[in-house]
């Protein structure tokens, strides 16, 4: 049998977090749920294999982030914890935040700041502003939000490789939810 403490395992330190603050129509902050883990699934390690080896069918990394509604009955029973083998958002219709309407930037993991080099850590920020996502809709019946996950392209299909449920939030017409997420590496 093998000796798991024998053996290098580079991606054990591999993470992911992220920040959500909610912002009212007046831009007064309404809440700040501090930082949280989020769950690197396995399409990010094929994904950071494809770019190491250079593979010439990789098209994009990050091209976007997808947030959706999740499942009502989260509200009550708490939602799910996510899985590393999770492939796909529950929601089968989210709304898709564009890589360019994303910041990323590397940070320091000394000091926390943005950093001009690459560094081990990347940071996302997305902005849901007034009306995003635009529902209800024909597939949603509120504008809740339960759960999110960076999607990437490999081999021109996308994949999900971060991914994350939440408590719910009821995100009204007016208000802006900023998304700050952090990839570990």
């Amino acid at each position: 049998m093998e000796n798991r403490d024998q053996h290098e395992h580079p991606t054990d330190g591999l993470y992911g977090q992220f920040r959500d603050v909610l912002y009212d129509a007046a831009g007064r902050r309404v809440w700040d749920r501090g930082w949280v883990r989020n769950t690197i699934v396995g399409d990010c390690r094929r994904l950071l294999a494809g770019f190491v080896r250079g593979a010439p069918t990789l098209t994009e990394g990050v091209f976007g982030l997808a947030v959706g509604a999740g499942l009502p009955a989260w509200d009550t029973s708490g939602p799910p914890q996510p899985s590393p083998n999770q492939a796909s958002l529950v929601d089968a219709h989210p709304h898709l935040v564009p890589r360019a309407q994303l910041q990323l930037e590397f940070i320091n993991p000394t000091n926390g700041t943005i950093s001009p080099q690459p560094t081990g850590t990347l940071q996302l920020k997305a902005s849901l502003g007034p009306g995003i996502p635009a529902w209800p809709d024909g597939f949603h019946a509120t504008s809740t939000l339960r759960e999110f996950g960076l999607v990437a392209r490999l081999n021109n299909v996308q994949v999900l490789i971060n991914y994350r449920t939440h408590p719910a939030i009821a995100k009204d017409p007016a208000s802006t939810l900023e998304r700050t997420i952090w990839l570990v590496f």
